[in-house]
């Protein structure tokens, strides 16, 4: 009935239902576009929790667990991220958290995508309380970048790494000294391993990216059963690279137990190292192919000699007589006994230069912030620092 009274219409009263239907629709298509074509800062939408739907961009800073707690390494899941307006912002209360759903936690969860911390995210989603806090909740769009950045992104130097604009950000243009002291007060902050959570993370950290169930040893270069770990022969150990009797911290949680310069090593090669500094020159090592040793120093193998040079940097800017520790220093010495020295500076600088971080190198350090101490070793995100510090 009512399509033959629509056809038994005259042509006029037709066209001024379709004149009415334009007039009509065209302001509601109109809205929805300029409403699409907002973007709010993170201020604004913390100043608009009413409920409307909005599209916020803004820069990741960590993962909330509570209204006032929002972590930046070790995270536990990937259903939030906290966005703020700047990547260095500290106060949560600058902060909208956004709920990450199911669909969306692939790519932009933070302990499967621990490297979005300080890149710039556009969410579009219901702008509502998250965690008793200012939030932006069920998303029906997330991406990377994308429309009018709230704020200029940071600006670092051209050798710059990825987190200078949140982890180095007090460091970054600054040598010598200032460099130094900022760098020991960023990687100081960190979570603190027991001897035996060591062999764990050391089964992670330096896992054979062409096998999952080995790891490799840092001297041999060999690839070898994670479960092949103890003291028997040919089985792996933990090598302290720094020796741990080069300052007598043994084997206690602190730079006894730092898997920044702890290492898996063949038993028998780890222990004719022993507490030798590093050195160029001396006889071959059987076990260790283009390793040599003398009575008071040892070389590694090419393809690790920057990885030594880097870790031993890292103990001497981290541990500087706090807590109890020793004040470890690197000198230009082979002789340094059980003083809190290791060298020979000029040969490890020299090995830094020649040997660059390569990507099992950077997974290890990327590997070491996320998962166990949640501080990284800077020599590997800027190996010309080491200059700038030692000269």
């Amino acid at each position: 009935m009512n399509m033959k009274s629509v056809t038994r219409s005259r042509p006029g009263r037709l066209i001024t239902a379709f004149v009415l239907a334009v007039t009509v629709t065209t302001p509601v298509a109109v809205a929805s576009q300029a409403s699409a074509a907002t973007t709010l800062t993170v201020a604004q939408a913390l100043a608009a929790q009413d409920g409307r739907t909005a599209t916020v961009t803004g820069y990741v800073i960590g993962q909330p667990t509570a209204s006032t707690t929002v972590i930046t390494s070790n995270y536990t899941a990937d259903t939030a991220i906290a966005i703020a307006d700047t990547a260095a912002e500290t106060s949560t209360t600058r902060m909208l958290y956004l709920q990450v759903t199911t669909a969306y936690r692939a790519d932009f969860g933070l302990l499967t995508n621990p490297t979005l911390r300080g890149r710039q995210v556009t969410a579009t989603g219901t702008l509502t309380a998250y965690f008793s806090h200012g939030g932006l909740k069920t998303p029906t769009a997330m991406s990377l970048g994308g429309g009018t950045s709230p704020s200029p992104t940071p600006t670092a130097p051209s050798t710059s790494g990825p987190y200078d604009s949140t982890y180095y950000a007090t460091a970054v243009g600054k040598t010598g000294t200032a460099l130094r002291s900022s760098l020991h007060a960023i990687i100081r902050t960190q979570t603190k391993l027991s001897y035996d959570q060591v062999w764990e993370a050391l089964k992670d950290t330096d896992q054979d990216p062409a096998n999952a169930n080995n790891v490799i040893l840092l001297y041999t270069g060999r690839s070898q059963s994670k479960t092949l770990n103890g003291g028997g022969v040919d089985d792996w150990n933990r090598e302290h690279v720094w020796a741990k009797s080069h300052g007598d911290f043994g084997t206690t949680t602190g730079p006894g137990t730092d898997v920044h310069h702890l290492r898996p090593e063949d038993v028998s090669v780890n222990s004719l190292r022993g507490n030798k500094d590093f050195d160029a020159g001396g006889s071959a090592v059987a076990e260790a192919p283009g390793c040599y040793t003398d009575a008071d120093s040892f070389e590694p193998r090419n393809a690790v000699k920057g990885d030594v040079a880097r870790m031993i940097m890292y103990m001497a800017v981290r541990y500087e007589g706090e807590d109890g520790w020793p004040d470890l220093e690197m000198n230009d010495s082979v002789t340094n006994g059980t003083a809190p020295y290791l060298g020979r500076l000029s040969v490890l600088l020299s090995w830094n230069r020649l040997d660059p971080p390569d990507a099992f190198e950077q997974r290890r350090n990327q590997r070491i912030y996320e998962r166990w101490q949640g501080n990284r070793n800077p020599f590997v995100d800027h190996p010309e620092w080491a200059a700038a510090i030692w000269g």
